[in-house]
């Protein structure tokens, strides 16, 4: 069985909630954020100190756009993946890694600046620029989103996963509210998938099962 190493609303988010996708079965390990400095033996396993870790057999993976596109390849081809030989296959891996590399990247600096330097490190300003950053290339998905319901390949993948976990960032930052028409409703529609539904119960159900404070907070790498 798949297990997974998981913070609330981390990017560990991303694999949870294609397991629901997927309904497979797995066990979701709740960890205190942020793992490296409230759970010091998980750095036995990860010695990143950081969410998420999968494993799965032999796998180990600890990059959350990598295990999406695992998942959905090994899980369900032609279903949640997009397969080598179709059209759109390098337009999904660009849209998967865009998810993680492109659009949550600057949000983790908004976050830090904002939130987890001490208050004599904080920097508003280079927070305000990054926040900017982001949704000038958020932006760029408006023309896609208004001939589709789904950024790629015609039907919801792995892609749509992993710039949807950018937008659940985003709402936890107070960014949603600045969204394009079109990504707006694309969120809203994310937001009613059975699968991010159940992610979502999954964690919170998790975290009152293992007696984790309810904390809702982004793991953000130094």
């Amino acid at each position: 069985m798949i297990e997974l190493f998981h913070c609330i609303s981390a990017r560990s988010f991303r694999p949870l909630w294609l397991l629901e996708e997927l309904g497979m079965p797995y066990a979701l390990r709740m960890l205190p954020f942020p793992p490296r400095v409230h759970q010091r033996e998980f750095l036995a396993l990860n010695p990143l100190g950081t969410v998420p870790l999968m494993l799965d057999g032999a796998t180990r993976m600890t990059e959350s756009a990598a295990m999406c596109q695992y998942l959905a390849a090994r899980y369900s081809p032609g279903q949640l993946d997009v397969a080598v030989h179709e059209p759109a296959y390098g337009d999904y891996l660009n849209l998967l890694h865009f998810g993680e590399a492109t659009l949550t990247f600057p949000q983790t600096l908004v976050l830090r600046y904002t939130h987890f330097e001490p208050e004599g490190k904080k920097q508003p300003q280079v927070a305000q620029d990054y926040a900017r950053w982001f949704l000038a290339r958020l932006r760029t998905l408006e023309p896609r989103l208004a001939e589709s319901a789904f950024l790629c390949a015609g039907r919801f993948t792995a892609a749509d996963v992993s710039v949807g976990y950018a937008l659940l960032l985003a709402q936890h930052l107070g960014l949603s509210e600045q969204f394009t028409p079109k990504v707006a409703a694309y969120w809203a529609s994310l937001q009613q998938r059975p699968g991010y539904q159940r992610a979502q119960d999954a964690q919170w159900q998790a975290a009152r099962d293992q007696g984790l404070p309810a904390l809702a907070a982004p793991d953000v790498r130094p």
